[in-house]
């Protein structure tokens, strides 16, 4: 967690160090301005944010001014985990088996199974995927362990997803936009447009080769990089595999991984993981 002594200029830092990597790397200034603005909240309350979140939990934290949903989340889990996994991400240190090991019932070995099974990355992520039924599909996780954990998600993250198993994510972005975001990153990738980070997993030179791309449509924000996950790694499809991280105006992510398909009457196509009926129409 924290240092209790000055959390407020802590979050507020990392807040801030967020904006200015984004502006960094060509984010949309809407964006950077949003953290920006979060920060100066947070770093002149008269009172300790973590005991606006210890009674309110992550309601009071969206009460703030420009603090919104998406802003509330993140500060939720830099005050619960000590960390906070979209900054990691940006600074190319992401460590999510790490991170999901601050989740109750979750040990060393569960996080690497989740991370490599689901290809998730944040809370958010494994929290979609405890509501739709995916976690339960990792080897190691049933029914008891998978309620155990969207416990836990929800204690941490202040809220419930309402979702049926099985059934398409409502409010995400449809197909063809991700697959259009997939295109533009691996178009600009290889055109050697776009700028790289140096990722500190799989990265002893302390090369800076991982594209890092963010784009708008519509309302939705966009940031999509190649995979550099240890199963990525061994199947040779650092060059293939792409995540997209994708925000609203509230700064609620989620996120999705691109694939080239190998089987199948998809074979050769790109397609969503977990959402590959809906990339038919687009062959």
């Amino acid at each position: 967690m924290l240092q209790r002594a000055d959390e407020n200029q802590q979050v507020a830092a990392q807040l801030r160090e967020a904006a200015a990597l984004l502006q960094a790397q060509g984010a949309n200034p809407f964006r950077v301005g949003a953290y920006r603005k979060a920060a100066d909240t947070v770093a002149r309350l008269d009172r300790p944010v973590r005991n606006l979140f210890d009674a309110g939990g992550r309601a009071e934290l969206e009460a703030l001014p420009n603090v919104g949903t998406g802003i509330a989340n993140a500060i939720a889990e830099m005050l619960v985990s000590g960390s906070w996994s979209q900054l990691a991400r940006l600074r190319g240190s992401a460590e999510p088996e790490q991170l999901f090991c601050t989740v109750p019932g979750i040990g060393p070995g569960l996080a690497h199974a989740i991370h490599e099974s689901l290809h998730a990355d944040t809370l958010e992520a494994l929290e979609a995927a405890a509501h739709d039924g995916r976690l339960e599909g990792v080897p190691g996780v049933g029914p008891r362990r998978a309620a155990v954990i969207r416990a836990g998600l929800a204690g941490m993250l202040g809220r419930r997803i309402e979702r049926a198993a099985g059934t398409a994510a409502s409010g995400v972005p449809p197909a063809a936009m991700l697959l259009d975001v997939d295109r533009e990153y691996r178009e600009s990738a290889a055109a050697g447009k776009l700028r790289t980070i140096a990722p500190k997993r799989f990265n002893p030179e302390g090369a800076a080769w991982l594209p890092i791309l963010h784009t708008q449509r519509g309302d939705w924000h966009f940031t999509a990089l190649y995979s550099n996950t240890a199963r990525a790694h061994g199947l040779g499809r650092t060059r293939d595999w792409v995540v997209i991280y994708f925000y609203d105006d509230h700064h609620v992510e989620g996120q999705h991984t691109v694939v080239t398909e190998t089987r199948g009457s998809l074979a050769g196509r790109r397609v969503i993981r977990g959402r590959e009926a809906e990339c038919r129409p687009h062959e």
